[in-house]
């Protein structure tokens, strides 16, 4: 395996193919709903591999350590987003959970009307197509980088831009994200972001513990407010499991959340690390249904509200014209070994 006390050099008159260590891999999906959807595998050669959805917002699905899965998958898989309906809840039926699902970036959770706009679930991020898609895999550097544009922009109204990269060090299991989100139009619009982080079985199971260095930590509901004993673990899946969801806040310092699985290929955690001053909420979304077996840990710049009860409450940051918000979120895998 490669590491990174190794050098390409050392390596290379090993290799017919570079991909044989570590590289990046583009293809379309064909079957079902995912026909069409442009994806990147990224293999980082530290044991760490992941899948960069270009149709669905630069967002990330698939994830192993080891050949060993990370992540949540939903029945739904890489849905194309031409499947995607804004109304109600219909996002629920192209969600593909993955490691990296972006909820905004102007609304996100509950539908809602606000100021007499109608607006659905978690917003339009993940079936946004990239345009302007960049493979800047430098294997002397030593570092993937796949980088892209994100457009959300209503003519006559709204015009978001946002530049993401996503890039990883060859022989460490670290995925860098780098958002660089832009108001091109000529009205302040409202910002509202989450990183919607997921995590399922096998390395979720009723092993798992969660530790987040939060200053506050209360329940969205009464039913989550009950089990607030139970925020650092998971259940095994039982059927009729409902929903639990707590929101966590910080003081602006840089926040270390950790979910780690001591029973997992020998020990395994992961780590998400975010500044609190550009995001100072995060929201634990927990699942232990059949079938619907996930934790999801959410990084936010706002409470996963619907967007009328954050104006009522006076929690509604704007982007203003020409304003651009720079947002970095890391996620990196940790062995006992």
């Amino acid at each position: 395996m490669y590491s990174e006390n190794s050098s390409v050099s050392a390596v290379s008159p090993y290799l017919g193919n570079m991909y044989q260590l570590f590289g990046t891999r583009h293809y379309q999906l064909t079957d079902g709903i995912s026909n069409g959807c442009r994806c990147i595998d990224v293999r980082t050669g530290s044991g760490l591999e992941y899948t960069v959805l270009c149709d669905r917002g630069l967002d990330i699905s698939l994830a192993t350590y080891k050949g060993f899965n990370l992540t949540f998958l939903t029945q739904n898989a890489e849905a194309h987003p031409a499947f995607y309906h804004s109304c109600d809840a219909e996002w629920m039926r192209t969600f593909t959970g993955g490691l990296l699902t972006t909820c905004g970036p102007n609304y996100l959770s509950s539908p809602c009307e606000d100021e007499g706009e109608k607006l659905g679930l978690h917003g339009r991020w993940s079936s946004l197509p990239a345009k302007h898609i960049c493979d800047f895999t430098d294997t002397e550097k030593g570092e993937i980088k796949i980088s892209g544009m994100l457009y959300e922009a209503v003519t006559m109204g709204h015009k978001l831009s946002i530049y993401r990269s996503i890039s990883s060090k060859i022989g460490e299991s670290v995925i860098m994200i780098d958002d660089e989100i832009k108001n091109e139009g000529s009205r302040a619009v409202p910002l509202n972001v989450l990183y919607h982080i997921n995590f399922g079985y096998p390395f979720l199971d009723e092993n798992t513990h969660i530790e987040i260095p939060s200053k506050t930590v209360i329940g969205y509901d009464e039913y989550t407010n009950e089990r607030m004993n139970e925020a650092k673990t998971i259940r095994k899946p039982y059927k009729g499991a409902e929903e639990k969801n707590y929101l966590h806040t910080f003081d602006g310092e840089m926040v270390t959340a950790k979910v780690h699985n001591p029973e997992f290929c020998g020990g395994l955690s992961v780590y998400i690390r975010f500044n609190s001053e550009n995001l100072p909420y995060m929201t634990q979304w927990v699942l232990e249904d059949y079938k619907d077996y996930v934790l999801a840990i959410e990084p936010a710049n706002v409470p996963c509200e619907s967007r009328n009860i954050l104006r009522e409450n006076g929690i509604f940051p704007m982007l203003e014209p020409g304003e651009i918000k720079k947002i970095h979120v890391e996620i990196e895998v940790v062995s006992n070994k």
